[in-house]
């Protein structure tokens, strides 16, 4: 799962296992799609939230969200 990798690990989208419609349409609208590529920036000090880079800019997502998006680890 994304909430996962360490810092700089690069992977590419393969799920996203969000239930709620809500927030899966609000993780789709922001680019969180299959076969996008994403690289961890940094962690919050506590671990939450994480900044991550994906289509040319950066989002910080808390970590119960990015546990529900699977990924393929690339580096």
């Amino acid at each position: 799962m994304l909430s996962d990798l360490e810092i700089g690990q690069k992977a590419r989208i393969i799920k996203l296992h969000e239930t709620d419609k809500v927030i899966r349409r609000h993780l789709l609208d922001m680019g969180v799609t299959k076969d996008t590529l994403v690289i961890v920036k940094k962690k919050a000090p506590m671990g939450d939230p994480i900044n991550i880079s994906l289509r040319d800019y950066e989002l910080s997502i808390c970590k119960k969200d990015l546990s529900k998006i699977e990924v393929e680890v690339i580096e």
